[in-house]
């Protein structure tokens, strides 16, 4: 906005036009263009293009992790991008408190470390989960004990491999773990000027909220800066909506692995009877010989079977498949 003139400042204005003291032409735009000043030490080489991309393809990441990460914890965890900024290493490692969760992650085939920062609330909430509790942080930050790094590593790992999906419409990625860290001093894996695109993502879980901020280089990127755009985003979803899943959806169902069980029968014997069993002696069972026995694929009866042996194994012969409506 201009600068507004006072009422005395218009009346002068206009009495130094009247008089020949200014002239027109001279007060008139030249259309001189207007110089901004550039900062050397803090270059711009991250655009709002490149930010917004990152922005889209750690959304896809957060619903990873929102439906990866209950499996470990046993809780409902919800995550979105909250923000994406530019800023030097120095800024960003100088605002780290001790202590904290960072994991370094060799990029490849990208020159180059990303950086993975947890808050210590987050991880204490993640521990404890494992462990049995509520999923509580602690009142007083301390330093991660042995055990807990060795958690947090196994977390920070499942973390770090759901980022290949994501990043697939840009580049295959193998992302590795090389190291975590909860001192800031101890990753300067960045040059402290180094130019770096931060995005910050709120993470949830159950009731404990906190920050993961991903942080990743221009060096490490600057191979894939030109892919890093909504256009060609949006080009490569649409290619791979295209591709028909069911085949490979097919081929990951048949590798998984599925307990089955075969019950010849039940009985019910005191603790003494159980203690004191031996070689050679017979337990009465509620089934019969001649009858089918109950085959279970996980906890569901499934089928029904007779037993037998096979090249001097045992194994049974299925005789029915028991159909969900019955």
């Amino acid at each position: 906005m201009g600068e507004v003139l006072s009422q005395s400042e218009i009346d002068n204005l206009l009495a130094a036009l009247s008089n020949g003291e200014l002239d027109v032409d001279d007060m008139q735009d030249k259309g001189e263009k207007q110089v901004k000043d550039y900062d050397f030490k803090r270059p711009a080489k991250f655009s709002k293009e490149h930010l917004r991309t990152l922005e889209m393809l750690f959304e896809h990441y957060g619903r990873l992790i929102s439906t990866n990460l209950p499996v470990y914890l046993r809780k409902n965890v919800q995550v979105s991008v909250a923000s994406s900024e530019t800023v030097t290493f120095s800024e960003f490692s100088n605002a780290l408190s001790n202590p904290v969760i960072l994991g370094i992650v060799d990029f490849s085939p990208l020159n180059g470390n990303i950086i993975i920062e947890m808050s210590s609330n987050l991880g204490f909430a993640m521990i404890d989960r494992m462990l049995g509790g509520q999923g509580l942080p602690l009142e007083k930050s301390r330093d991660f004990s042995e055990i807990e790094m060795i958690i947090l590593q196994k977390l920070m790992v499942v973390c770090m491999q759901l980022l290949h999906d994501p990043w697939k419409n840009v580049i295959e990625i193998e992302p590795m773990l090389d190291r975590i860290e909860t001192n800031a001093q101890f990753a300067q894996v960045i040059a402290p000027n180094d130019m770096i695109a931060i995005v910050s993502m709120n993470v949830k879980v159950g009731d404990v909220e906190g920050l993961m901020n991903i942080c990743l280089p221009f060096f490490t990127l600057e191979d894939v800066m030109d892919k890093l755009n909504t256009k060609y985003w949006y080009s490569t979803l649409e290619k791979d909506n295209k591709v028909d899943y069911e085949e490979h959806i097919e081929t990951l169902i048949k590798r998984l692995d599925v307990p089955i069980k075969a019950v010849l029968g039940r009985s019910q014997v005191s603790v003494n009877d159980f203690l004191n069993l031996q070689v050679g002696d017979i337990i009465r069972l509620d089934s019969k010989v001649d009858m089918d026995m109950n085959i279970y694929v996980g906890n569901i009866r499934k089928f029904t079977a007779l037993p037998g042996s096979s090249k001097d194994k045992y194994a049974v012969r299925i005789t029915s498949v028991i159909r969900e409506e019955e």
